[in-house]
């Protein structure tokens, strides 16, 4: 299962995490947010030690797109160290997003 940030636990989850965090930004509403939930979720476990990949719903946790400056969903915060390294906006394939995860662990 795919890891559920919040805004609440986002500084101790992925701020002040040294490994690489990815995070899907989406919503319930969102068609192209549910298309990617289950590549999600495979990341997820693919990369279970290495990398934390998880989503955050924006509808529930508005801080944390308004601090990355997220304007449409779905979009793919990558961060390492508490730094952004990645961004990416839209739907996207599992091959697409496994070359941006091998890239930044």
């Amino acid at each position: 299962m795919a890891h559920e940030f919040t805004d609440a636990s986002f500084k101790s989850e992925v701020l002040d995490s040294d490994k690489l965090t990815v995070i899907d930004l989406w919503a319930e509403w969102c068609g192209p947010c549910r298309m990617m939930s289950p590549l999600i979720e495979e990341l997820s476990s693919e990369y279970a030690g290495k990398a934390v990949v998880g989503k955050l719903n924006v509808d529930d946790n508005p801080e944390v797109p308004s601090n990355y400056n997220v304007r449409g969903i779905p979009t793919f915060l990558f961060l390492k160290n508490g730094e952004l390294v990645d961004k990416v906006v839209g739907a996207q394939t599992k091959q697409f997003l496994k070359d941006k995860i091998e890239a930044h662990i």
